[in-house]
């Protein structure tokens, strides 16, 4: 990274404007969005959580402290939402040391996807299953529950032999299943959990000597061909992210590589929030005659998050509302997500010189790098994390109350085609907020008639409204967004009624 950090313009000459500014929404006549619901009632949120809580490092809400409408135990109660559950974790005759551990992580009631899905997983014989549902829903704990109910620790070797294996599309997301893993079977006696991610040259070559592994593919795959992971005696292989693990040529082909190594009767678990028509086949021939839950892609959108667009003159001018959004409002941690690496180092600066807590996470990062950077986010000793796609998926920090997609995302429609809009990288990033009965906004920076097509194109997918706020008056800006805020606080609710 560069010493040298330019100078930041003054704030007050990013910001006005002589003469009212032009949408690019309004060049096809977009209708007026409704003014957003005022605060109603009060309730607390519950700390439930799924994936990392605050045992593993995550860190409370250094926010105001805004009355909220529905509480989680109210959404468990409503058959509308994907938190809805009438029956409870004790019906599923799991171990007495299992049941302490879910307690232990605050969790109640299973929600509606580890309602529906646990019976299935957990039945013996032991059946194939491909899940989906909406981010932030509990299906980490679904498919970790199923590890730690099959798993036999009866024995000092069985402790130090894998008989379960999770795949994962980054080390990120692998070190956070690990700790999901032992933070829930922490009364299990004799568990023992590693994560298989690229390691530094000086710990290459060290024996797996676990009951359960996470790991990356690649990673995986060279510690079984080395011998160094004895894959005989697993039982259970769990995709987590599987489309993306499928649907991408390099680690579909590496998942393949990786079943092919292990014993041919075992229970393949896939688990994701999106579920793309295209992978939906290669998902039934990687998992055959697996049960299958799956939603309509209109029905995965998370009404707990707030969707908002903010209108940008230019490529440039995005920097300078970034700024000025982020010094009107007072909220805990949030994540920028990018196209380019150079923009998050070019980001990290600028906000680093005006301030900010900041820290930039790409994959240009090596491993042990890695770690620290996204440590030091959970742990609340940076309040920002700018990143591109690499921590789209699956990452949980509970503190996270706002993500920023400061590039609209998008792919190629096909190779060397034009640029498309990208609904599943959009999901899988305002996901990373709004987990588990918790609160989010979800900001998109649009600064072209292309970027506000694409958007409108993510929109109609989900048939979900993505609100217009103005730049152009910032006193007014501030007030609208505080509403929003105020109003995603109060009106906690989640779009979608099958799993």
């Amino acid at each position: 990274m560069s010493s040298e950090t330019p100078a930041a313009p003054s704030l007050a000459d990013r910001i006005t404007r002589d003469e009212e500014k032009k949408s690019w929404a309004d060049e096809v006549n977009s209708p007026a969005t409704e003014e957003p619901p005022t605060l109603t009632q009060t309730e607390a949120v519950p700390d439930q959580t799924d994936g990392a809580g605050q045992p593993f490092g995550g860190s409370q809400l250094s926010e105001p402290e805004y009355a909220v409408q529905v509480k989680l135990a109210d959404m468990q109660a409503d058959p509308e939402n994907p938190l809805y559950s009438v029956k409870s974790f004790e019906e599923l005759n799991l171990q007495p040391e299992i049941l302490k551990g879910i307690v232990g992580m605050g969790f109640r009631k299973p929600s509606k996807v580890q309602e529906r899905s646990l019976p299935l997983l957990i039945k013996n014989p032991p059946e194939n299953l491909i899940g989906q549902s909406q981010s932030g829903t509990g299906k980490t704990a679904a498919f970790v529950l199923n590890i730690l109910a099959r798993i036999d620790l009866s024995t000092p070797e069985m402790q130090k032999t894998p008989q379960a294996l999770v795949l994962a599309p980054s080390r990120e997301l692998a070190r956070q299943i690990a700790g999901v893993v032992r933070l829930m079977g922490h009364y299990m006696e004799g568990l023992q959990v590693e994560v298989a991610v690229p390691v530094e040259a000086a710990q290459r070559g060290r024996k797996v000597e676990a009951s359960v592994a996470v790991g990356t593919p690649g990673t995986v795959m060279d510690l079984i061909r080395r011998r160094t992971m004895d894959a005989r005696q697993i039982k259970i292989l769990v995709l987590d992210e599987a489309d993306n693990m499928l649907d991408q040529q390099g680690l579909g082909d590496q998942c393949t590589r990786v079943k092919l190594m292990l014993p041919k009767q075992i229970q393949v678990v896939l688990f994701s929030a999106t579920f793309p028509d295209n992978v939906v086949k290669y998902a039934h021939t990687f998992a055959p005659n697996a049960n299958q839950m799956t939603l309509k892609h209109e029905d995965l959108t998370v009404e707990g998050i707030k969707q908002i667009y903010l209108d940008c003159d230019d490529e440039e001018a995005k920097y300078d509302v970034l700024v000025k959004f982020y010094g009107m409002l007072t909220i805990g941690s949030s994540i920028i997500f990018v196209r380019r690496k150079e923009t998050a180092t070019k980001i990290e600066q600028r906000m680093s010189a005006e301030g900010h807590k900041v820290v930039a996470l790409t994959g240009g990062f090596e491993g042990q790098q890695r770690d620290i950077i996204i440590d030091a986010f959970r742990l609340g000793h940076a309040k920002v994390l700018i990143s591109t796609n690499v921590l789209a998926r699956g990452i949980d920090v509970s503190s996270v109350s706002m993500v920023v997609n400061y590039d609209v995302p998008d792919m190629l429609s096909r190779p060397g085609g034009p640029l498309v809009a990208d609904p599943q990288t959009y999901l899988h990033r305002i996901g990373r907020t709004g987990r588990f009965g918790r609160v989010g906004v979800a900001v998109t920076f649009v600064s072209s008639k292309s970027d506000w097509q694409k958007l409108m194109d993510i929109s109609k997918y989900f048939n979900a409204e993505i609100q217009k706020v103005d730049t152009s008056d910032w006193d007014d800006l501030e007030e609208q967004v505080t509403k929003i805020i105020r109003s995603s606080r109060a009106g906690t609710n989640f779009k979608g009624n099958s799993v």
